[in-house]
C-alpha cells in the first residue's frame, strides 16, 4: 500500500491568499488521499477557518514587511529570522513531498526552506500583477501557476503555466426552473461585498446609492456582506434610509448566493474575478486603490475589456455615480445577459484540476511511482 502524498500549503492572510489553496487542498485530499498541512500566521483568517475545514494547521511568526516604518521593518525582519527557524522545524517534522505557496506572510520562509532542502515548490500567482514576495519567490519555485496570461511576463518563461485561479466549487448554475418565478418575473437580486472582511467604501456608499434609486430599489432583493466589524452600522444606515436589505457579516455558502444573483458590486481581487467568471456573473467593480501595484485595477480592466463588467475607480465612487450605473444595468436584462455570457467566456472551470495536475508533475519520480491514484 503506497503512502499518501504529503503536501504542505503556505497560504493565508486574506481570503484571496487562502481560498485558492483550500480549493487545491480539498481536491488533492479527495482525489488522491493526500495528507495536507497548512502553514499560516496568527494574523490571518486561516487560524480560524483551516481547522474548521478539517485541515491541520501550524502557525509561524512571520509578519508584513512592505509599507512599515523603520521600527516596523526591524521587527518584521526579526520575525522573519525566527520564522525561518520555525519553518525549518515544521518542514522537518512533516517531511512534505511538495510545497504549495500562494503568498501571504508565511510563504517566504516556507518556500526558502523548501528550496534549501530541494523539495519541489509550486507557486500560485492569482493576480494580474504579482506582489513583491511572489516575484522574489518565483526564482526559487519549481513551477509557477498564474491566473492571467499577462502575469507570465513577470516570471521565467520555462517555469510558468497559465492554469487560471482555483475556485472551491464548480460552474453549475441554478436554472430558472428551480425558481417558482420566471426570469422575467422574479425581482433582480443585487449582491454587494468587499471581500471576506468587507470594504468600508462600499459599506458607506451603497446604502446611499440604493436610496437614490427610489421605487426601483423597492422591487429588488439586496444582499450586502459587510464584514463583522461594520454589520451593525450598515444595518442602521439602511434602516435610516428606509431601504430594505439583508445585511450579513459573512456569507458561508457563496456559490448559492452567486447563483441567486443578477448583478454583483464588489472589489476586484483575483479570487472574486475567478468566481465571477466561473459562474458568469455581471459586475460593477470598484478596485481597492491601495492594492500592491494597483493590481486590482488591472484585474478589473480584464473583465471590462471583455464586456463582462463595469468599473468605478474608488476615487470616483459617489452615491450618484453608483446609482447611475445600477439603474443602467438593473433596468436592462438584455445587457445583464450579454455581460454574463462575456464573463463565462473567460472563466476557467478547469483551473483547480489544472493546478493539481501541475503539482503531480512536479513530484519526484520515486514518489509518483508509488501512487496508485492518478490526479485527473
Amino acid at each position: 500500500m503506497p503512502r499518501a502524498i504529503r503536501m504542505l500549503f503556505a497560504a493565508g492572510g486574506t481570503g484571496g491568499h487562502l481560498f485558492p489553496g483550500v480549493a487545491v487542498a480539498e481536491t488533492a485530499r479527495r482525489d488522491a488521499g493526500a495528507e495536507i498541512l497548512f502553514v499560516g500566521t496568527r494574523h490571518g483568517m486561516e487560524k480560524d477557518m483551516i481547522p474548521r475545514l478539517g485541515f491541520a494547521l501550524q502557525l509561524i511568526p512571520a509578519e508584513q514587511l512592505r509599507g512599515r516604518n523603520w521600527r516596523g521593518v526591524l521587527h518584521s525582519l526579526w520575525a522573519a529570522f525566527r520564522a525561518l527557524g520555525v519553518a525549518w522545524r515544521v518542514v522537518s517534522d512533516f517531511a512534505p513531498d511538495l510545497i504549495f505557496s500562494i503568498g501571504g506572510y508565511a510563504s517566504a520562509p516556507i518556500v526558502v526552506v523548501g528550496w534549501l532542502r530541494r523539495i519541489p515548490c509550486i507557486l500560485l500567482e492569482p493576480n494580474s500583477i504579482p506582489g513583491m514576495t511572489n516575484r522574489w519567490l518565483g526564482r526559487l519555485a519549481t513551477k509557477i501557476c498564474v491566473g492571467f496570461p499577462q502575469t507570465a511576463t513577470f516570471f521565467p518563461a520555462r517555469q510558468v503555466v497559465c492554469t487560471g485561479n482555483p475556485v472551491r466549487w464548480n460552474s453549475s448554475r441554478a436554472s430558472d426552473a428551480d425558481s417558482p418565478l420566471s426570469a422575467s418575473q422574479r425581482p433582480n437580486t443585487l449582491l454587494i461585498f468587499g471581500g471576506s472582511a468587507g470594504a468600508r467604501r462600499l459599506n458607506q456608499t451603497l446604502p446611499q446609492a440604493l436610496a437614490l434609486l427610489g421605487p426601483l430599489c423597492e422591487r429588488m432583493r439586496i444582499v450586502h456582506q459587510t464584514g463583522k466589524a461594520e454589520q451593525a452600522g450598515v444595518s442602521a444606515m439602511y434602516a435610516s434610509l428606509r431601504v430594505r436589505a439583508e445585511v450579513v457579516p459573512f456569507i458561508d455558502n457563496m456559490q448559492a448566493m452567486y447563483q441567486a444573483t443578477d448583478l454583483v458590486v464588489c472589489r476586484a481581487g483575483a479570487t472574486t474575478i475567478a468566481e465571477l467568471t466561473l459562474l458568469g456573473k455581471p459586475a460593477i467593480l470598484v478596485p481597492y486603490p491601495y492594492a500592491v501595484d494597483d493590481h486590482q485595477r488591472v484585474n478589473a480592466e480584464i473583465l471590462v475589456n471583455a464586456g463582462a463588467a463595469r468599473m468605478i475607480l474608488d476615487a470616483e465612487l459617489t452615491p450618484e455615480r453608483m446609482r447611475d450605473e445600477l439603474h443602467a444595468l438593473i433596468t436592462n436584462r438584455a445587457q445583464l445577459a450579454a455581460m454574463s455570457q462575456a464573463a463565462s467566456k473567460i472563466g476557467r472551470p478547469d483551473a483547480t484540476a489544472a493546478v493539481v495536475r501541475e503539482c503531480l508533475a512536479c513530484l519526484p519520480p520515486e514518489v509518483r511511482a508509488q501512487q496508485e491514484v492518478a490526479w485527473q
